[in-house]
C-alpha cells in the first residue's frame, strides 16, 4: 500500500470519528431539553354538556348557586289581575237633580262620615219643588176647612149627599198632592225652606277617594261620571280572569298571594271571596273576585297585580327555580347542575308552570339539586366552544 493511499484511510476514518462524535452531542442535547422541556399533554376530555373550572378559577366568580327544593305546585300559572274598589264599602255619589255647585264642603283624601255634606247646591228644580209643596200644604188646608163646613151642614140636613161626598174627595185629592210633593223634595235632599239649596250627603262613612266637581259647576242627574267616590280603602278587591282549565281548582276561602310593579320585592295575602258563575265565551275565563287587606293604603284601585293562588292540600309538588337560571335551545329548557365543586353538567328539564320570576320543573331535578341561578348563559358559551 502506498503512502498516499494510507493518508486516505486515515483522512476517511477521522472524518467518521468527528460525525459521530457531533452526532451523540446533538442527541445528548435533545434529550436534555426533553427532561426539562416535557412534551404537553392533551386537554382532558369531558362528557358532552359538562364543564369544569379550577377551584380558584375567575370564572367562578360570576356564578351564583341554588339549592333547589320540592314544593307543592300551584294551581295554575301566575295571572294577571288588577286591584279594585271593594264594592260592598263603596258608594259613588251624584247629583239627583240639576243645579250649580256654589259651596265645597269635602275633597280628596278627606274623611267622611255617614251624612256628612259633600257639596251644597244651588238648584232651581228644588225651588220649584219646595214652591209645590207649600202650595199643596195650603191647598189641603183650604179643603181641610170646607170639608168641615160641608160635614157639618150634611149633617144638620142642610146640604145634599153629593155636596158631601164631592168635598171629601177633594180633601183626599189635596192629601195625596202634598204627600207627592213632599216626597219630592226628599228625594231632591231638600229641607223645605225654599231657597232653593240642598246638600249633597255621604250615604256612608270613608273617605273621599275620588271626585269630579270644583266650584260652579253645572251638575245633574245625567253627568257621566259620579261626583264623589266614598270607600273604605283598607279593603280592596282583586279581580282575576282564570282560564277554564283551572276554574276546577279554585274555590273560595283559598289563600292567594299578589305581587304589583309598584312593590316587586312584597308579597300580599288575600283569600278567594267568589268564583264567577259563569264563562266569558270570548275570552273562556272565568272572572275570580278575591278579598285582600290595605291597612297600609300602598295598594291603590286599578293597579295591575300579578296573583299566585296556593295550592290545594294534596297537591303534587314540583322543583322550583328562578327563572335567571332557565335557558333555551329550539324545543327544550335547559339548567346547570353543581355536581361537584368547579364541576357542571347541562341537563334538559320539562317547566310544569311558568311564573313571572320562579318556574315549576317536574322533570330533569331532585329535591336538593344545586344549580346555576346567574350566569348559565356564560356556562352554556364554555360548552358551545368545547364542542369546537
Amino acid at each position: 500500500m502506498t503512502t498516499s493511499t494510507r493518508l486516505i484511510k486515515i483522512a476517511v476514518g477521522v472524518v467518521i470519528v468527528i460525525g459521530l462524535s457531533a452526532s451523540l452531542f446533538i442527541l445528548g442535547r435533545a434529550d436534555a431539553t426533553t427532561e426539562q422541556n416535557p412534551p404537553t399533554t392533551n386537554k382532558e376530555q369531558l362528557p358532552p354538556g359538562v364543564v369544569k373550572f379550577a377551584t380558584d378559577a375567575a370564572q367562578l366568580s360570576s356564578l351564583k348557586i341554588d339549592t333547589v327544593e320540592e314544593l307543592p305546585l300551584p294551581v295554575s300559572d301566575v295571572l294577571n289581575g288588577r286591584i279594585a274598589y271593594d264594592e260592598n264599602v263603596t258608594s259613588r255619589v251624584s247629583s239627583p237633580i240639576s243645579g250649580r255647585i256654589v259651596s265645597m264642603y269635602a275633597g280628596i283624601g278627606d274623611k267622611v262620615r255617614s251624612g256628612s255634606a259633600l257639596v251644597e247646591i244651588d238648584s232651581p228644580d228644588l225651588g220649584t219643588a219646595e214652591a209645590d209643596w207649600h202650595k199643596a200644604l195650603a191647598d189641603e188646608t183650604r179643603k181641610r176647612l170646607n170639608f168641615e163646613r160641608v160635614k157639618d151642614l150634611f149633617e144638620a140636613e142642610v146640604l145634599a149627599r153629593k155636596d158631601y161626598e164631592s168635598a171629601d174627595a177633594d180633601l183626599l185629592q189635596a192629601k195625596a198632592e202634598t204627600k207627592r210633593a213632599h216626597l219630592r223634595i226628599k228625594n231632591l235632599h231638600g229641607s223645605g225652606n225654599e231657597e232653593g239649596h240642598f246638600s249633597l250627603k255621604s250615604p256612608i262613612a270613608g273617605i273621599v277617594a275620588d271626585t269630579q266637581v270644583n266650584p260652579g259647576l253645572e251638575v245633574g242627574p245625567a253627568s257621566p261620571l259620579p261626583l264623589f267616590v266614598v270607600t273604605d280603602l283598607s279593603q280592596l278587591w282583586v279581580i282575576v280572569d282564570v282560564p277554564e282549565n283551572s276554574v276546577a281548582n279554585i274555590h273560595p276561602g283559598q289563600a292567594i298571594t299578589v305581587e304589583t310593579e309598584a312593590y316587586p320585592n312584597t308579597l300580599f295575602s288575600g283569600k278567594v271571596e267568589l268564583v264567577g258563575l259563569t264563562l266569558d265565551p270570548a275570552t273562556r275565563r272565568v272572572q275570580v273576585r278575591c278579598a285582600i287587606r290595605n291597612d297600609d293604603g300602598r295598594l291603590k284601585p286599578e293597579m295591575f297585580a300579578r296573583v299566585s293562588f296556593a295550592a290545594n292540600e294534596g297537591a303534587s309538588k314540583a322543583i322550583r327555580v328562578p327563572n335567571s337560571s332557565i335557558f333555551v335551545e329550539g324545543m327544550y329548557s335547559y339548567v346547570f347542575v353543581e355536581t361537584q365543586p368547579g364541576s357542571f353538567e347541562k341537563r334538559r328539564i320539562t317547566i310544569k308552570i311558568k311564573g313571572y320570576d320562579k318556574s315549576y320543573v317536574d322533570t330533569g331535578l331532585k329535591n336538593g339539586d344545586k344549580i346555576v341561578s346567574e350566569g348559565a348563559f356564560l356556562l352554556n358559551a364554555e360548552v358551545a366552544s368545547d364542542a369546537h
